[in-house]
């Protein structure tokens, strides 16, 4: 490879004329040789501002250009050589950024500019310049950092957006698959392991974790995390207070780091593998009756405003949750008895259908039984109006006690009620109203500290005791009043069924 002397000499065109005006210009001016056989390289020429920059002594890069790609970021200098020597293969002008060391030893990106000619031994001799575009890049980190930002603030947004309507668009029934599907979208979007929601009991004392969602590997924790008692969690328990009182988030960055007062915590959250977590308070009502969470089994970056950003999160839940209780408040309204806190005829009737639909459908049989508090016009007349609402209470309560849950109580009217038994034979019907009936026998209620005796009678019928397989619900209640009636006829305190009464 052909050398060229460089730095003696003052003719115009000389290598030190030639330093001098490389030194007006900002950056790094260069004459880069590359050998034909691409084994050897070295800088015929390059300024001075290599050593105020890099320390580099430009005589030593005239013999070698190695130490220049030394000091090329080991991310960027696999592709250096390839694209050198394919601009030499082809004559294309050579353009490449890098960062390469300061002479600090910080790095700096630069970007090179050169034109390449072949020589005549078949070396390629590139002219040309790299110069220091740290600036651009920050600015251009920046402006993609607002970007990605501005995107990720409007993903978040339209999140929100859509758990909301989500959550508005669903039915009182649906709620826990919404809160489900709420924590799930959640757990994706931030890109964590575990989310929950947990209940406090009063005094907070206990936590229960009513719904939760986990990445697929992560261990689920909801069922052992049921009525757990957390009285001996002092540092937890200041916490909550915390939520309590300031509607603070609770943010452990890292579990392996929590203070000494905090060893039964830190022991239990290492032993389900959580590295860090955030609870927010969910506040209904205007108190905080639970927290929202997230878990990381790693420690991990989090975002500055992440907090905030949970914050809206949690206060979306909330009102969701609150929605769902005043709806509720409303619909137990609409279906229940205000006085005695019983189903009532709204609810009763659909329910009746369903259980035809069943017996028509599958042959599922099931009875209906009319109850009327004896002689309650007397109760009211010697005790009072409060006193016969007592007696009402008890009664209704007692039916709901010898309910299953697939049975409906409910008040009918006045002092009658209906007991409606799902999937029963007459049999097993007329044992379960016998001891309802027994039941009430044993009933007494204590009004200003006098005892009022409670009894019943009941008219009884079983959806097979009706001739056609189309029984409506109005025909059993109906046949079910006259039965009823039969039994007070008969003396009241009594059962009457198909198979007749059953007397004191």
């Amino acid at each position: 490879m052909a050398s060229r002397p460089a730095y003696d000499g003052d003719s115009p065109g000389s290598p030190s004329l030639q330093s001098e005006l490389a030194s007006g210009v900002p950056g790094v001016l260069f004459c880069y040789q590359l050998s034909e056989d691409r084994t050897r390289h070295h800088y015929p020429f390059i300024s001075r501002r290599v050593e105020d920059l890099f320390d580099l002594d430009p005589l030593r890069l005239q013999v070698d250009a190695s130490a220049v790609f030394s000091i090329i970021h080991p991310d960027d200098r696999p592709g250096v050589m390839p694209s050198v020597k394919a601009s030499a293969e082809s004559l294309e002008p050579w353009q490449y950024q890098a960062r390469l060391r300061l002479k600090d030893g910080t790095y700096h990106w630069f970007e090179a500019h050169s034109v390449p000619r072949r020589e005549a031994d078949g070396s390629t001799l590139w002219y040309g310049q790299f110069t220091d575009i740290q600036a651009h890049k920050e600015l251009e980190a920046d402006l993609r950092q607002k970007e990605a930002e501005s995107a990720y603030q409007l993903q978040f947004h339209k999140l929100l957006a859509s758990l909301s309507s989500d959550f508005i668009n669903s039915s009182i029934g649906d709620i826990d698959k919404e809160i489900d599907r709420f924590l799930s979208r959640i757990g994706v979007f931030f890109d964590v392991d575990r989310v929950y929601l947990y209940r406090f009991s009063e005094g907070l004392t206990r936590m229960t974790n009513t719904h939760e969602w986990c990445r697929p590997g992560v261990p689920a924790l909801k069922m052992s995390q049921q009525e757990v008692d957390i009285s001996g969690f002092r540092w937890w328990q200041e916490q909550s207070s915390n939520l309590l009182q300031n509607n603070r988030v609770v943010f452990i960055e890292d579990v392996s780091k929590l203070p000494a007062s905090a060893g039964p915590e830190k022991s239990l959250l290492e032993g389900q593998g959580v590295a860090a977590m955030f609870c927010i308070p969910i506040v209904t009502r205007g108190t905080v009756d639970g927290f929202f969470g997230m878990d990381s089994l790693t420690v991990r970056h989090w975002r500055q405003d992440l907090s905030d950003l949970l914050i809206l999160v949690a206060n979306l839940l909330a009102q969701a949750l609150e929605r769902f209780r005043l709806e509720q408040e409303l619909l137990n309204q609409s279906i229940r008895d205000p006085l005695t806190g019983i189903h009532n005829r709204r609810y009763l009737e659909p329910r009746l259908d369903e259980m035809l639909a069943r017996y028509q459908r599958s042959g599922e049989g099931f009875a209906l039984a009319m109850l009327d508090i004896d002689h309650f016009k007397l109760v009211n007349d010697t005790y009072g109006h409060l006193a016969g609402d007592q007696v009402l209470q008890a009664f209704a309560r007692l039916l709901q006690e010898q309910c299953r849950a697939t049975d409906v109580a409910a008040r009918y009217g006045g002092e009658e009620f209906i007991l409606a038994l799902a999937d029963v034979t007459p049999e097993r019907a007329r044992w379960a109203l016998e001891r309802v009936i027994d039941e009430v026998r044993a009933l007494s209620v204590s009004y200003h500290g006098q005892d009022i005796p409670v009894t019943a009678s009941a008219g009884l019928v079983h959806v097979s005791d009706l001739e056609t397989a189309t029984a409506s619900a109005d025909e059993l209640i109906t046949e079910a009043d006259r039965r009823l009636y039969r039994a007070k006829r008969s003396g009241r305190n009594c059962l009457i069924d198909a198979s007749g009464s059953l007397p004191l």
